[in-house]
């Protein structure tokens, strides 16, 4: 049976350095850490997430503000905060809640925040800076995934890594991190044709596709570490992941579970991107 990679207590770990470091920096340099959240809307989903970012920035010791618009706030008003947020110096990170209302372009939206202020890591500049190895802000889930490696004792160096899922914000940046890392990676996405064929050579084997228990225990090998992000609820309501837990973990060395495994990572690596880009303003001082 698996060893379990147990993401609630490598986050808190993990958060409880980043708590440290911030209190480093205030105490050198009295800067402290700010992180800006908007969110437009009242889509349920991301009032829970944008509340556990709250807590975590408490929790870490940041500067935390949320900017809570009506659902019908325009473009403009939008650019117009973010051009703000950008000059604001005690904000070292601005973070727009997805998903946003039909009629607002996330994607200006997004090349309108400043790159060293960008701590989803997805504006363009930060992403080509992943592709060439010359990153020090990732995307939260993927980097989570490497720290949760990491923590875990599991080098990827040599590995054979399957990454099943080639979206923006989780399969593609988690290729890179992985191929960064001396593994040896390939991408299968919803066009792959033998898809069992392909994961069950995989040493390490990332899942992000929203399918629920897509991945069974005939489609991995003996040992293989495997790592779920998905996050979905089976026909009995109960949350499961893309992973079929109790097929594959018997043949699994190590693997995530569904909650508590990836999940609890991804506002920590925030936290993280946070730091990282206060840091820096810190230098320019």
């Amino acid at each position: 049976m698996a060893q379990l990679i147990d993401g609630k207590a490598i986050s808190a770990a993990v958060r409880e350095e980043i708590r440290e470091d911030c209190e480093k920096l205030v105490r050198e340099t009295g800067v402290r850490p700010g992180l800006a959240v908007i969110i437009v809307g009242e889509d349920p989903a991301s009032q829970i997430y944008v509340r556990n970012k709250e807590k975590a920035c408490q929790e870490v010791g940041f500067l935390s503000r949320t900017y809570r618009l009506a659902a019908d706030t325009k473009q403009e008003q939008l650019e117009e905060l973010i051009d703000e947020l950008n000059r604001d110096k005690e904000i070292h990170g601005i973070l727009v809640q997805l998903p946003l209302p039909d009629h607002l372009d996330g994607n200006a939206l997004l090349l309108r925040i400043k790159p060293e202020k960008d701590v989803d890591a997805f504006h363009p500049f930060n992403v080509g800076q992943i592709m060439i190895g010359n990153y020090d802000l990732a995307p939260c889930t993927p980097a989570g995934v490497m720290v949760l490696l990491e923590k875990s004792g599991i080098s990827v160096a040599g590995k054979r890594c399957v990454v099943v899922g080639r979206s923006n914000i989780v399969g593609k940046p988690q290729a890179m991190l992985l191929l960064h890392a001396n593994g040896t990676v390939t991408i299968a996405h919803s066009k792959t044709k033998d898809l069992a064929d392909l994961t069950r050579q995989a040493q390490v084997l990332v899942v992000a596709v929203r399918h629920p228990k897509l991945i069974t225990g005939n489609m991995v090998s003996e040992g293989v570490v495997v790592i779920d992000v998905g996050m979905n609820r089976d026909e009995a309501g109960k949350l499961c992941g893309d992973v079929d837990f109790d097929s594959v973990a018997p043949k699994a060395s190590y693997i995530t579970p569904v909650p508590g495994g990836v999940g609890p990572m991804t506002i920590t690596m925030l936290m993280k991107n946070t730091l990282t880009a206060a840091r820096r303003a810190a230098k320019e001082i």
